[in-house]
C-alpha cells in the first residue's frame, strides 16, 4: 500500500476515533454526582456478579428535584444467590442473574442515577446525594476495571478507600467502567461487592458513517491519480 495513502489513511481514522471519544465526554459526569451527558449517550451494560444476601434489581432512574424514578430495570436476580451462603451468597450470571447485557440510550442534558433494590433497606444509589436514608453516603465505586486490583471479590472486609473510585467517566469511553454497590446489608459492612456490573459507550453510528466516507474518498482520490499516471 502507497506509504502516503497509509498515512492519510490513519490520520483519518485517529482523527475520527478522537472525535466520536472526547465529544460526549465534554460537560458531562458518570460518577457518584450522577449521570449527565451533553450528547445522547448510548452504554452497553455487563452484569459481572453478586454477593449480596438479598434478592435484588439493578435500574436507571430519572433524577427529578432530586427525586429518582425508575425508568428501566437493568439486571434483575431470579433468587438470592447461586446456592444459599456459599461464596458469600455469590450470585452468577446465567444462574442468578440470566440476562446479562443490556443497553441504555441517556438523553442529552437530562440528569439520571444508577439504583439497587435489595429489599433490605429500600434501594440505594450511585449518585451519593441520593442516599438520604443513609446521610448522603457513597454506596457505588466507578473506575476503570482496576478498581478491584488486590481486593477479593469474596471478601467481607471493608473496600479499602470507596471514596478515591468516584468518577467513571473516562473509562466509559475508554474500554469500559466497572461498577459496584454495597446495599447496606450486614451491619453496613461497605464491602462495595453486593452487585458488579461494567458500563461502556457504544459508538454512534455517525462516527463509522464518517468513517467510511473518509475512507472513500480516500480510495477515489488514489484512483483518481492512478488514472492521471496512466494517461501521461
Amino acid at each position: 500500500m502507497n506509504t502516503k495513502f497509509l498515512s492519510a489513511l490513519t490520520a483519518t481514522a485517529a482523527a475520527t476515533a478522537l472525535f466520536s471519544v472526547a465529544a460526549p465526554a465534554q460537560a458531562a459526569s458518570f460518577g457518584t454526582g450522577g449521570i449527565t451527558f451533553a450528547e445522547d449517550t448510548t452504554v452497553k451494560f455487563n452484569f459481572l456478579g453478586s454477593h449480596g444476601m438479598y434478592q435484588s434489581s439493578l435500574g436507571i432512574y430519572d433524577v427529578k428535584n432530586s427525586m429518582p424514578t425508575l425508568i428501566q430495570t437493568l439486571f434483575t436476580e431470579t433468587k438470592r444467590s447461586d446456592n444459599g451462603r456459599r461464596n458469600e451468597w455469590q450470585g452468577t450470571l446465567g444462574n442468578t442473574v440470566l440476562e446479562g447485557e443490556q443497553v441504555f440510550t441517556f438523553l442529552a442534558n437530562r440528569i439520571y442515577t444508577l439504583g439497587l433494590n435489595s429489599g433490605y433497606d429500600g434501594s440505594v444509589y450511585s449518585t451519593s446525594t441520593l442516599n438520604t436514608g443513609s446521610g448522603g453516603t457513597q454506596q457505588a465505586v466507578f473506575g476503570p476495571p482496576s478498581v478491584w486490583d488486590g481486593v477479593s471479590l469474596s471478601s467481607t472486609r471493608r473496600f479499602p478507600d470507596p471514596e478515591q473510585f468516584t468518577n467513571g467517566l473516562s473509562a466509559l469511553f475508554n474500554g469500559g467502567a466497572l461498577i459496584s454497590f454495597d446495599d447496606r446489608g450486614n451491619g453496613w459492612d461497605a464491602d462495595f461487592q453486593d452487585f458488579t456490573l461494567t458500563a461502556e459507550a457504544v459508538p454512534e453510528p455517525m462516527t463509522m458513517t464518517g468513517l467510511a466516507l473518509g475512507l472513500g474518498g480516500l480510495v477515489a482520490a488514489r484512483r483518481r491519480r492512478r488514472g492521471s499516471n496512466t494517461a501521461s
